[in-house]
C-alpha cells in the first residue's frame, strides 16, 4: 500500500513538473507573438536619429621605390575611438528596400607613426596627429529580411560625401610647421548590416557600418621632398561606426 502511494505520488509530481515545464517554455513564444508597431514599416515616410562610435583609419599607397629600394617600413596609423550623432529620413520603396538619408557629425583622431627616414632630426616628427570632424551626408539603399515577430535582420549599401572642418586645406602652413593637411572633402562608399528590433514605442537598431573613401585625401606640402607627404602617392579613408537608431 506505501509502494503505491509513493508510486502515485511521484507520478504526481513528474505531470507537475512536466506541465510546468511546458507551460514555461511556451510563455516567451506566446509573449513573442505579442506584435509591437505592426503598422510602422507602411509608413511611406518616417524620421528617427542615431548615436554611436567610429574608428578611422587610412590606406596608403606610396612611391614606387619605397619598399625595394628605399626599404622603408609602412607608416603606422594608431585610430582612436570618436563618436557619431546625427538624424535620419526613410522613404519606404516597398515592403523590402527603402532610401535613406542620414546626416551626421562625426568626429575622428588618427595620429601617424612615420619610419626613421634620414630626414627627421627629432623624435617629434616621426609622429602627426589627424582630428577630423565630418559633416557626413550618406545616401544609402536598406534591403530587409522578412519580420520575425519584433525581430528583422537588414543589409545596407550606399555612397556618402564628406565635408571636414578640420581638414587645414587652406591652411598656408604644411608639416615643416606641424601641420597636416587633407582635403575638405571626400566620398565615399559604404556598407553594413544590422537588426531592427521593434520595442513598444519606438524601434531600435544597432548596426556596424564600413565607410571606404576612394578619393585622394593628401594635400602635399610645399617641398615636393617632404619626408611626410613626398614618398605617399594616394592616402584614403577608411572607416567602421557602431550605429545605434532610435525611429
Amino acid at each position: 500500500m506505501l509502494k503505491k502511494r509513493k508510486r502515485s505520488f511521484l507520478v504526481n509530481i513528474l505531470i507537475c513538473l512536466c506541465f510546468s515545464c511546458g507551460a514555461y517554455s511556451q510563455y516567451p513564444t506566446v509573449k513573442e507573438r505579442i506584435i509591437n508597431l505592426p503598422n510602422f514599416d507602411k509608413k511611406p515616410i518616417h524620421y528617427g536619429y542615431f548615436l554611436g562610435l567610429n574608428q578611422y583609419d587610412f590606406k596608403f599607397e606610396y612611391i614606387n621605390n619605397f619598399y625595394k629600394e628605399l626599404k622603408y617600413k609602412d607608416i603606422v596609423v594608431i585610430p582612436k575611438t570618436g563618436f557619431v550623432v546625427g538624424l535620419i529620413g526613410d522613404i519606404r520603396i516597398n515592403k523590402y528596400l527603402n532610401l535613406r538619408f542620414e546626416p551626421g557629425l562625426y568626429y575622428s583622431s588618427r595620429e601617424l607613426k612615420y619610419p626613421e627616414f634620414p630626414e627627421f632630426t627629432k623624435e617629434s616628427d616621426q609622429r602627426r596627429e589627424i582630428k577630423s570632424t565630418y559633416i557626413h551626408l550618406p545616401l544609402l539603399i536598406k534591403v530587409s529580411a522578412k519580420r520575425i515577430n519584433n525581430f528583422k535582420p537588414f543589409v545596407m549599401a550606399g555612397i556618402s560625401t564628406d565635408f571636414n572642418l578640420s581638414s587645414n586645406q587652406k591652411n598656408r602652413n604644411d608639416n615643416a610647421g606641424n601641420i597636416f593637411r587633407v582635403t575638405d572633402q571626400n566620398l565615399n562608399y559604404e556598407l553594413g548590416f544590422g537588426f531592427d528590433f521593434y520595442l513598444y514605442y519606438f524601434k531600435f537598431s544597432p548596426s556596424l557600418r564600413g565607410i571606404f573613401s576612394f578619393q585622394n585625401e593628401l594635400i602635399s606640402d610645399a617641398d615636393p621632398t617632404s619626408p611626410w607627404t613626398g614618398k605617399i602617392n594616394k592616402m584614403l579613408s577608411r572607416g567602421i561606426a557602431v550605429i545605434i537608431t532610435f525611429e
